[in-house]
């Protein structure tokens, strides 16, 4: 679990929001069940690791008490019986029930992106359409890697179901070139997400400091909210200071960690809250 003293934490983010302009007011809000996406303090994404049912529901009791968790990721992938439709359906219709009111975002990563399970592009689709038939989910998040074809059929299937759609690009061997960054993400507007996401693992600060910028640069050209980070631990910063550069939703850790460099979902709330202080009108 990240731990920093408030004395640090503060120091951080007054140095990030000096001289920073708001990038809250060039957000296209997105409502997702209950909750606002695109204003105000990144959203905190939780995702579940539980391989079986017990252990996912307990997972999902958790965040449903826990304030500082606003949605909850079911990660199809880390369940045994992860291509099973109707046990993965029974499942997900279980979460939303004790998530009290909770967005629930469903993910199956797959293996080239960092996931547990590989099935054909075919397979993924269509386990996907199975699922956002069966209307339990409010959020999706589509592989770009699947291409634009496979994209496009599959957020526009999720938006006749009425759910948003994450289209998402991961590297976890390193930071891909500037060009190639905003190209991702302009590909991601393009077919139609409601949120871009962008995730990479940082070699150097220099490599932190791209990922930064390029977000700002993306947020100038769309009103769409984004989900960017820099993994591993040199990559924290950017889980805790999205408001600062367009970022709109993180993720934060209750007991095992998704990917490297996740933060205690209370330490990241708390930090966050420190750097929207800061980063106020009126401060």
């Amino acid at each position: 679990m990240f731990k920093a003293p408030m004395a640090l934490i503060m120091a951080m983010a007054v140095s990030v929001c000096s001289g920073s302009v708001n990038a809250e007011e060039r957000v296209r809000s997105l409502q997702v069940g209950k909750l606002t996406v695109g204003q105000g303090q990144p959203a905190i994404i939780v995702s579940t690791s539980g391989e079986d049912e017990t252990k996912v529901l307990q997972e999902a009791e958790q965040v449903a008490r826990t304030q500082e968790a606003d949605i909850l990721e079911l990660r199809v992938d880390k369940l045994v019986f992860a291509t099973d439709a109707a046990k993965v359906t029974a499942l997900g219709q279980a979460v939303r029930k004790r998530l009290n009111g909770k967005p629930l975002l469903l993910t199956f990563r797959t293996k080239p992106e960092g996931g547990e399970k590989a099935p054909d592009d075919a397979a993924y689709t269509e386990l996907y359409q199975q699922w956002l038939e069966a209307g339990f989910a409010d959020l999706i998040d589509i592989e770009m890697r699947i291409g634009e074809a496979e994209v496009r059929k599959l957020i526009d299937f999720a938006h006749q179901h009425r759910v948003a759609t994450i289209v998402s690009y991961h590297d976890f061997n390193g930071t891909p070139s500037n060009e190639a960054m905003l190209q991702r993400l302009e590909q991601q507007a393009q077919y139609g997400a409601d949120v871009l996401k962008l995730a990479v693992m940082p070699k150097t600060p220099e490599d932190v400091n791209r990922l930064t910028s390029i977000t700002w640069q993306m947020r100038q050209r769309s009103d769409r909210p984004l989900l960017t980070m820099a993994m591993g631990g040199q990559g924290t910063v950017t889980r805790l200071s999205g408001e600062i550069y367009g970022s709109n939703l993180t993720f934060g850790s209750m007991g095992s960690a998704s990917a490297p460099g996740q933060i205690d979902v209370k330490v990241l709330h708390q930090t966050m809250a420190a750097l929207h202080k800061a980063n106020s009108p009126s401060q």
